[in-house]
């Protein structure tokens, strides 16, 4: 099946409209029709088909229909949760790529509440070095019952 088709397939599954996956992919209304209609050819790049996989749910392997191995810039699973969560704060790439990959004994997050809180804990734990730390000696607010 070729990517046109498969573009429309996914967004059609995912009750997307044109305009819903040009907003979640930040790429274009128009570009997104292109390539959905196959038109001039349009051969998309690589970061162009990340960001509408992502949006889409799916991986760029299963756009192009292609038995890739995981490599550093595919994924082959965002979690739901996790997606939800990197929709609602605009997440960087990297920064979600970062956090699928993470995993404790097996397990992930549960909810996009969990991806948040592991999130703001990672950031918090690694400052810039010229940002203040808290004293280690105490516990923040939100740790606390």
């Amino acid at each position: 099946m070729a990517l046109s088709d498969q573009l429309r397939k996914h967004r059609l599954k995912q009750g997307l409209s044109i305009a819903e996956l040009a907003r979640r992919s930040k790429i274009s209304k128009g570009y997104l029709s292109q390539l959905e209609n196959n038109v001039y050819g349009v051969r998309p790049s690589a970061d162009a088909l990340y960001k509408i996989a992502f949006a889409l749910g799916t991986t760029v392997s299963e756009l192009l229909e292609k038995q890739v191995g995981k490599g550093d810039d595919e994924l082959t699973e965002i979690p739901d949760e996790l997606r939800a969560f990197a929709i609602a704060e605009q997440l960087p790439d990297e920064e979600i790529k970062m956090l699928a990959r993470i995993e404790y004994r097996g397990k992930r997050p549960l909810t996009a509440d969990d991806w948040r809180f592991l999130y703001e804990a990672i950031k918090r734990s690694v400052r810039s070095a010229g940002e203040h730390h808290a004293d280690p000696n105490t516990i923040p607010d939100k740790l606390q019952t």
